[in-house]
């Protein structure tokens, strides 16, 4: 899959096909889909700490391969905003945010969770682009999703549920991080997508691990190598690799049809938290969780794909 031309990101190309599109989703989800089960194997580290390896490991991995093609990983002038603000809204930010909200709630109801920002982008793409407006059964799902968003978080509110809510709030906040980089990235029309990646990782790593020396201390890092392993599959391959592939398929496809990624992430991650975290899910998240699928499901499905010849 290859980039669009150093300093062009014109208009949108032609329309992907759908096993371009079916593919990258499918990867993609799994990859992004795995990061919470290593957030939870990553261990006690502080959540600073933890984002801080994430991009900085992210960074490197994306480095080596702008390296190994011969390709300069320094910033052009104009790459200076987009790279802090998407690694702000598509790195440290949520990442600090994921880890300190998986102290307090489960990882299957957390991704359950971060699964609404397709709605937010459903919604947001209608308000600001005039090719992303929202059909009939584009609105349908948006308010089907919202009504499943409802079912997983709304008992928070009561005093007696259970559920944390300062976790299940966060997470919203995080949806709301990733749907706003989404959006962000489809206004952008002077960078190459991989470099976008590589720029949302440089500054994630480098503001998350100057939030972690000052809040935390340079003694929180000292865990670290005994971490290692999560930690490196985390920021390989759970971050570099779909991060890279996504930003191809947000230029290819718009925000709203990409963003179908988070209506298969839950599912990785459902599936992985009871595996290998031995969690239970609970007949309302499972519930939540279908129907804020299947407004996900209704947004990203809308419209043609072209099929494969």
């Amino acid at each position: 899959m290859s980039a669009p031309h150093a300093g062009t990101v014109a208009a949108m190309p032609a329309a992907p096909t759908a096993a371009f599109v079916l593919s990258n989703l499918l990867i993609c989800s799994f990859l992004w889909g795995s990061s919470l089960l290593l957030v939870k194997l990553s261990g006690n580290l502080s959540p600073f700490v933890l984002a801080a390896m994430r991009g900085l490991i992210g960074a490197a991995s994306l480095a080596l391969w702008f390296a190994i093609q011969g390709k300069s990983i320094l910033p052009q002038r104009h790459e200076w905003r987009i790279w802090a603000v998407l690694g702000t809204l598509n790195g440290w930010l949520p990442n600090v945010l994921i880890a300190y909200a998986l102290t307090r709630i489960p990882t299957a109801p957390a991704g359950m969770i971060q699964a609404s920002s397709p709605l937010i982008v459903a919604t947001l793409s209608h308000l600001l682009f005039a090719d992303e407006r929202l059909t009939p059964q584009r609105l349908a799902g948006v308010l089907v999703g919202f009504a499943g968003m409802g079912i997983l978080i709304g008992p928070a509110a009561l005093p007696d549920s259970g559920i944390d809510a300062t976790g299940v709030l966060i997470m919203v906040a995080v949806a709301f991080s990733y749907a706003s980089a989404n959006i962000y990235v489809r206004t952008v029309r002077q960078a190459v997508p991989a470099r976008m990646a590589l720029g949302q990782q440089i500054c994630s790593g480098l503001v998350a691990s100057l939030l972690a020396l000052t809040v935390v201390g340079p003694d929180a890092f000292a865990s670290v190598p005994s971490r290692l392993a999560p930690l490196l599959a985390l920021g390989v391959l759970s971050t570099a690799l779909p991060i890279l592939l996504f930003m191809h398929l947000i230029h290819r496809t718009g925000p709203t049809r990409a963003s179908m990624v988070g209506y298969l992430v839950p599912i990785w991650t459902t599936i992985m938290a009871v595996l290998f975290l031995d969690e239970s899910i609970g007949w309302r998240e499972l519930t939540g969780g279908a129907v804020v699928m299947t407004g996900v499901a209704l947004v990203s499905l809308s419209g043609r794909l072209r099929r494969v010849r």
